[in-house]
């Protein structure tokens, strides 16, 4: 419908579904659901907008295969990739997924010249920088969903320990999205309480293990990867764009003098409006804190170079 947003989902999966349900859900746009995969996006998509008049939605959402269909769109979020098995880490996925964040963007760039782009799909970060290398948008228009998420599940696991709403839960989290992220209990507070004022340190150390794991934890019970909580993260990601909230959101975003990373997208946290990433937060960590975002960092800039020779 004329005048409302448009928001393209690259992808008719477990994770783009959701995600198209809850956007349509939180009424934030007409929703485009894109798949190769003929009859998926378009069924899917159906099924949603027949549950518009019970969950009392009012937005368009329709499958489609033609890239053709997306023109316009504000905001472009891609969760096509292959998904972790069992027994499989985030950098096997690189080459083949790799290939598919590469056709997508040079879609995205041709139909979708003006939109913001989120990436959903693993490994993260490596993801994030080749869409933003093929698609060539400006760097603040290109960011990537793990933050969110990760600090939703630390959000989780912190007010199951302490018996507490999650509501008064705010996590923070910085560095690559996987075994070797950095949560930041210094900057994580219960309703403004710093969480070691309400943890030792073992019980931090030990919700932090399961944080890093999170991911794997759900591929071994379920057989494969999360939906859910990745939905909502890209989601709140696209709200606050959308909406020009000008939200807090630890997320993947391009530094180059920040934390002195010197050219890279990394998990960091960010202030996200109309223009995208708007500004990238600062926090002053202490030497363990930068030690082990240095290390992230590090092992994000080898999956970068591994990527700059798949292209």
């Amino acid at each position: 419908m004329a005048g409302r947003d448009k928001i393209t989902v690259v992808g008719a999966g477990n994770v783009g579904a959701t995600t198209a349900h809850i956007a349509a859900q939180r009424q934030l746009g007409d929703i485009v659901l894109l798949d190769i995969v003929g009859g998926l996006a378009e069924g899917k998509a159906l099924d949603m907008a027949e549950a518009g008049p019970v969950q009392l939605y009012d937005v368009d959402i329709f499958g489609t295969t033609e890239w053709e269909k997306t023109a316009g769109s504000d905001i472009v979020i891609i969760t096509s990739g292959l998904p972790r098995r069992p027994g499989m880490g985030r950098d096997d996925l690189l080459a083949k997924n790799v290939q598919i964040v590469k056709d997508v963007s040079e879609n995205i760039a041709r139909y979708c010249p003006d939109s913001i782009v989120i990436v959903v799909c693993n490994p993260l970060d490596a993801m994030v920088y080749a869409a933003a290398r093929v698609t060539g948008f400006a760097k603040n228009r290109i960011m990537g969903m793990a933050g969110a998420l990760d600090a939703a599940r630390f959000s989780h696991f912190i007010a199951a320990e302490l018996g507490v709403s999650v509501e008064d839960v705010k996590a923070v989290l910085m560095g690559g999205h996987g075994d070797d992220m950095v949560p930041l209990p210094r900057f994580t507070s219960v309703s403004g309480i710093p969480l070691p004022e309400l943890l030792d340190e073992d019980a931090v150390a030990r919700l932090i293990e399961r944080t890093r794991k999170g991911g794997i934890e759900i591929v071994n019970l379920l057989g494969y990867s999360a939906y859910y909580a990745p939905a909502a993260g890209v989601v709140k990601m696209a709200e606050a764009i959308l909406r020009d909230k000008k939200s807090v959101v630890s997320c993947c975003a391009y530094c180059q003098s920040e934390y002195d990373v010197g050219g890279c997208f990394v998990g960091v946290p960010a202030v996200l409006g109309a223009k995208g990433v708007e500004k990238i937060i600062e926090l002053d960590l202490d030497d363990s804190e930068k030690g082990e975002f240095r290390k992230s960092l590090e092992h994000v800039k080898e999956l970068m170079t591994k990527v700059d020779k798949l292209i």
